[in-house]
């Protein structure tokens, strides 16, 4: 197991770009293999997640061949033509690769499995098969149909009105997927808007896909086109930075070319009721993609804010850092109808409670979320734990930087999931 030992810095200042979107740069290698023909994909996230999609489908019989400048070639056979897969498919820590491979694998007429990591093996599958069950085709997990690894045998799937209980991106994009396999035209509702990414990009690929508020058709059937993208950077790993340039005292960040998706910025939208300096400066369009660049200031007082059920679709990766934040606003702010987050990478309730209490923090924590009460000026310590999660050790990091004395994080090499490049940056940016 990895550590880093983070003292308080002085200021972060200067310019940063963050690392590829990961959702837009995992659903770029997905559609682009399911086209017939070849697509460029620029600026794609290399990290352990996507890296994962990407050896998926090469087993699955799609040529992907690295560029010379890190783009990707991708010759698609077209989605009717993948080729059964000659082992098991390990997604590694992947629930996205997970969940839209599902979706694809229920429309191919041949014989897969998907296993993953410990951390994976224990995230709940259910929510995706009882859709694609619907939907006709055969899977079987371990624990009663709730945990990987999980066989699928596809093909002859049937259209379905699909109505969810929960919002989630990958649960509503796995059944996406599989309605482009479907004889008819699939319908999904959702409770609240999740990210959109899919929808959006799959009608630049030539998908037959109608949005209408929360309700979203596809028309099975439609071969999809090759399409050149550009990945802008990801806004979920931006908001570690923007934290940090808001609690550490002297710092002026200019982050750049980030993806300014409107399901994507809930982060954006909270801090500023906060009370947050945060600016939107460039704003334009990246391959269909809003993006622009921020620029964060320390802001000395912060406000609480209260969230709830509605609220939480937008924020699934930032709650980590929220809670950071959380601790420097002046009173109680209530983050409730959370419950999801009890089944990402970790429970990720229970993590910022345990870490943040041993950082002074005064921290309750619910069924669905916590409340924390600030301000509190937060102090080292030299055991906290990522629990394997990669948003729990770059938002403990951001605290302990902000924090008096030394800390000590362990598990950090969870970093490489999403941004191998982490401390090399934040080092970069403090003085």
């Amino acid at each position: 197991m990895n550590s880093v030992t983070l003292k308080k810095h002085r200021a972060l200042r200067g310019e940063m770009t963050p690392p590829p979107d990961k959702s837009i740069s995992h659903r770029a290698v997905f559609f682009s293999s399911l086209a017939y023909g070849k697509s460029m994909v620029s600026n794609v996230l290399r990290a352990g997640d996507t890296n994962s999609t990407i050896n998926a489908f090469r087993m699955l019989g799609v040529e992907i061949e690295e560029m010379p400048d890190g783009s990707l070639s991708i010759d698609g056979p077209g989605f009717m033509q993948l080729r059964e897969p000659p082992d098991v498919i390990d997604c590694g820590n992947s629930g996205t690769t997970t969940r839209l491979l599902a979706g694809v694998l229920s429309g191919c007429r041949f014989f897969s499995v998907l296993t993953g990591d410990q951390s994976l093996r224990g995230r709940p599958m259910g929510r995706v098969i009882r859709p694609l069950h619907e939907m006709g085709a055969m899977i079987a997990a371990r624990d009663i149909n709730r945990y990987l690894p999980m066989s699928i045998t596809g093909g002859g799937l049937k259209a379905i009105t699909y109505k969810m209980p929960v919002a989630s991106a990958q649960v509503k994009s796995a059944i996406v997927l599989a309605g482009l396999f479907a004889d008819g035209e699939t319908v999904i509702e959702e409770p609240v808007k999740s990210r959109d990414h899919t929808e959006t990009m799959l009608k630049a690929y030539g998908a037959d896909v109608c949005v209408d508020d929360l309700k979203i058709t596809v028309k099975g059937g439609v071969e999809l086109s090759p399409c050149d993208m550009t990945v802008p950077g990801d806004i979920s790993s931006a908001a570690f930075f923007i934290a940090g340039a808001l609690m550490v005292e002297g710092s002026e960040l200019l982050i750049k070319d980030v993806g300014l998706n409107p399901t994507r910025t809930g982060f954006i939208d909270v801090i500023r009721k906060m009370g947050a300096d945060v600016q939107v400066l460039d704003g334009r369009e990246l391959s269909g993609e809003p993006v622009g660049s921020l620029l964060c200031k320390y802001t000395d007082k912060l406000s609480p804010i209260t969230l709830s059920k509605e609220d939480i679709p937008s924020l699934i990766d930032e709650f980590p850092i929220l809670c950071v934040l959380a601790a420097r606003a002046g009173g109680v702010t209530q983050i409730r109808g959370a419950s999801e987050l009890r089944v990402k990478e970790s429970d990720r309730i229970s993590a910022m409670a345990t870490e943040l209490g041993k950082m002074g923090v005064k921290i309750k924590e619910y069924d669905d979320g916590v409340a924390i009460e600030g301000p509190v000026e937060l102090r080292g310590s030299n055991n906290l734990q990522s629990y394997g999660d990669h948003r729990i050790a770059m938002a403990l990091s951001i605290a302990a930087i902000s924090a008096e004395g030394e800390s000590v994080i362990n598990g950090t090499e969870a970093v490489g999931i999403s941004y191998p490049d982490f401390y090399d940056t934040l080092k970069g940016l403090t003085h």
